[in-house]
């Protein structure tokens, strides 16, 4: 007899809210302007595929490690590792380790770090920080679409129409610049959304569950203010740059 031992995951039916994000079960067209990308312009890996292309400039910024649950800049880590924070450098060149990292079961530096940066969508404290800054570039914060990846275990999407972006299918929500950090109220670890973008299309947040960076595309006053913001880490890079 062949035994099965797949175990089919329960999952939680779509909610008409994620957080205060409403939940679109039709009409997509806020997000057309994502999937009419370039072959190759855009493409998977690339910080314009992660965002989207067609930004004056881009940035990246880093979601932090941690020491003790409080979050720890990778110039810090850096720093201790001897090694150096350049805007494309992946996690794993600077802790000087190779891309199976995650495997090990000793990482850390004392007094420096114990966690590494969390993989996935734009972190919320990362988020909390982001938000004013990006109210001040748009004309319409209370109007902004977001997308979250379909493949996030704990909801069922099956029937809930969906956008394509390279490599993902998002669903799209809608709701108000300062909501993008609502989806926390459902469970302290729900994902927030890989995109958000306002109504007027000023700028765009791309995250993806591989990542531990968020990247912005904007204004260069926008970027520039990102850059210098001392609660955020942040490094300028290309839209052709890969991701990380």
């Amino acid at each position: 007899m062949q035994v099965n031992d797949y175990c089919p995951v329960q999952r939680d039916p779509a909610p008409e809210r994620y957080g205060r994000l409403h939940v679109r079960t039709a009409d997509l067209a806020p997000a057309e302007w994502l999937t009419e990308r370039s072959p190759g312009y855009a493409a998977m890996g690339t910080v314009a595929g992660v965002a989207a292309p067609g930004f004056a400039v881009y940035a990246r910024i880093l979601h932090p490690a941690s020491l003790d649950e409080r979050p720890v800049r990778w110039s810090t880590v850096a720093a201790a590792h001897g090694t150096r924070v350049t805007p494309t450098v992946r996690w794993h060149e600077v802790i000087g380790e190779d891309q199976d990292y995650f495997n090990r079961s000793d990482h850390g530096m004392p007094e420096v770090w114990d966690e590494h940066p969390g993989e996935g969508p734009t972190p919320p404290e990362v988020a909390r920080a982001l938000i004013p800054v990006l109210g001040r570039h748009t004309r319409t914060q209370e109007h902004c679409w977001f997308g979250l990846w379909c493949g996030y275990g704990r909801w069922e999407f099956d029937g809930i129409p969906t956008f394509a972006t390279p490599g993902r299918d998002e669903v799209l929500l809608a709701g108000a610049l300062a909501d993008a950090v609502s989806p926390t109220a459902l469970d302290e670890f729900a994902e927030l959304p890989d995109l958000w973008w306002p109504e007027d299309r000023a700028w765009i947040v791309g995250g993806d569950v591989d990542l531990v960076s968020t990247y912005v595309g904007g204004s260069p006053e926008l970027i520039a203010e990102l850059l210098s913001d001392p609660e955020l880490e942040a490094r300028p890079v290309g839209a052709g740059d890969p991701v990380g």
